[in-house]
């Protein structure tokens, strides 16, 4: 079985907050890959499915954000599961809105979600990196997390949700190259290269046909008196 954890806060209040990014993704996938309905279950709620040919388990910590790994071990204890089973997806201040990474092991770089999970279980599992962007200033990112995405977001906010659902099936399966290309699909999909180099490209005429050479009339060789003579007849 592969455990996919959303991060966030519980409750109406934080629903639609930057923090929350991480359940909003799996939200998105339980609902897009037909996983059964959400359950309390080991400190937060749960849904069960499968991606392509894994079991998979979508996990939402209802401990908030700094307790995230209370949930997470409850988890791997009843089934027995190791830190290469897990998968963190949480918000990111360092990437810019609507970037996804995907990184194996390492710190937690401040997030409490993770500083939580990493300090009761170890640095081992994989995390999903959702870029939130960031205020500009570390006094304002407490405000900054904890409010709603505005409007502007919107657009960007969903292809990034879309893109991390159509790539769950090779993330559950562990090859994140192709879960990161789902991702762009989404978030930056291909322009037509030829399509645009042909608009771009200076329209080339159909060769000019050579211009036909004026007619010349027959050279004359009669004499002044043949002509003389012609002109009479």
């Amino acid at each position: 079985m592969k455990l996919l954890v959303g991060l966030g806060n519980p409750g109406a209040k934080y629903a639609g907050n930057r923090h929350n990014i991480g359940f909003m993704a799996v939200d998105r996938i339980a609902a897009d890959h037909g996983f059964g309905p959400w359950r309390a279950a080991f400190k937060g709620e749960v849904a069960e499915g499968r991606l392509g040919a894994e079991k998979v388990l979508l996990l939402k910590p209802g401990t908030f954000m700094n307790l995230s790994g209370q949930s997470v071990q409850a988890v791997m204890t009843f089934y027995k599961l190791a830190l290469s089973d897990v998968t963190v997806l949480h918000d990111e201040l360092d990437l810019a809105p609507g970037k996804c990474r995907i990184k194996q092991g390492g710190g937690h770089a401040g997030h409490n979600g993770l500083r939580s999970i990493s300090g009761m279980l170890g640095e081992g599992y994989a995390r999903v990196r959702l870029g939130i962007g960031h205020p500009g200033h570390k006094d304002a990112v407490a405000h900054y997390v904890l409010h709603d995405f505005a409007k502007a977001d919107q657009d960007w906010l969903d292809d990034l949700l879309r893109g991390v659902s159509e790539g769950a099936v090779h993330l559950a399966a562990g090859d994140g190259q192709k879960f990161m290309n789902a991702v762009a699909l989404r978030t930056a999909p291909p322009r037509s290269s030829d399509r645009a180099a042909a608009a771009a490209a200076p329209q080339e005429k159909p060769d000019a046909k050579p211009a036909p050479k004026p007619a010349v009339a027959d050279e004359d060789t009669r004499s002044p008196m043949q002509k003389l003579l012609d002109r009479f007849r």
